[in-house]
C-alpha cells in the first residue's frame, strides 16, 4: 500500500529529526503527489546538502524540490578567495590526485567543481567533504567520471559483489550497460537490498551513472 502525502511528509520530517547533521527546526516540509518540497534557512551548505540526502532516503519520495537558502552567520568574513583556498586544502588533504584533477571556481560563495575522476564514489566523496567548508553557499558538481572502458565481464563482477552482500534473489535483477552508464531493473525484497545493489554497481570501475529501476516487493 502506497503512502499518503501526509504519511510521506511525516516520514521525511522524522528522517530530518533523526539525522544529527540537520537542524530540522529551520526546515519546512511539504508534500504533494509524492513530491517533497524543502524550504527554510540554514547557516551552512552542509546542512542543506544533508537535508536533501535525508529526504531522498525516505521510501516512495518521487521527486524533491529544494528551496532552502544558506544564510551565513558571518557574511563577508569569508571571501571567494578564502573559500577557494579552503576547498583546495580539503582536496589536497583527501589526495594530491584530487587537487591535480579537479578545478575550483567560486563566485559569491557558490562553488563549481569540474574535472574528472575514475570512480563515482570519488565524485560523491569530494562533494561530501567540500560541503563543510565555511563560506560555501552552494555547490555545482560538474566533475565527470573519466570514460575508461568498462570490462565486458562487468555483469559477473556485479553478480559476485551482490553474492558477497547476501542478496536473496540475484537472478531477479537485470543489469544493462549503456556506455559508462548502467541500468538496473528487476526486484528485491527490502529497501536495504535495493541500496546494496546500487552501491555494488557504483563501486564498479568506470561506471558514471546508475539508473535504478529496481522495485521493492514485500512478501
Amino acid at each position: 500500500m502506497s503512502k499518503t502525502d501526509t504519511q510521506l511528509k511525516h516520514d521525511v520530517q522524522a528522517e530530518l529529526i533523526w539525522d544529527p547533521e540537520v537542524n530540522e527546526a529551520h526546515i519546512g516540509v511539504q508534500c504533494e503527489k509524492g513530491v517533497i518540497t524543502l524550504s527554510g534557512h540554514v547557516p551552512d551548505f552542509s546542512q542543506k546538502w544533508a537535508a536533501e540526502q535525508a529526504a531522498l532516503r525516505v521510501g516512495e519520495v518521487r521527486a524533491l524540490a529544494v528551496d532552502i537558502h544558506v544564510d551565513l552567520p558571518d557574511p563577508g568574513t569569508y571571501t571567494d578567495v578564502d573559500v577557494s583556498r579552503s576547498v583546495a586544502n580539503v582536496l589536497d588533504l583527501m589526495s594530491p590526485e584530487y587537487s591535480q584533477r579537479i578545478k575550483i571556481m567560486v563566485e559569491e560563495g557558490w562553488l563549481t567543481l569540474s574535472g574528472d575522476v575514475e570512480w563515482n564514489f570519488q565524485r560523491n566523496a569530494v562533494l561530501r567533504y567540500v560541503s563543510h567548508v565555511r563560506g560555501v553557499k552552494g555547490v555545482s558538481n560538474d566533475i565527470n567520471i573519466h570514460p575508461i572502458h568498462i570490462a565486458r565481464d562487468v555483469k559477473e563482477e556485479v553478480r559476485a559483489a551482490l553474492q558477497r552482500r547476501a542478496i536473496q534473489d540475484i537472478d531477479a535483477i537485470t543489469i544493462s550497460i549503456d556506455g559508462p552508464d548502467i541500468i538496473l531493473s528487476g526486484s528485491v525484497h527490502s529497501w536495504s537490498e535495493k541500496s546494496l545493489v546500487k552501491h555494488a554497481v557504483l563501486c564498479t570501475p568506470g561506471v558514471r551513472n546508475v539508473t535504478d529501476n529496481v522495485k521493492v516487493i514485500f512478501e
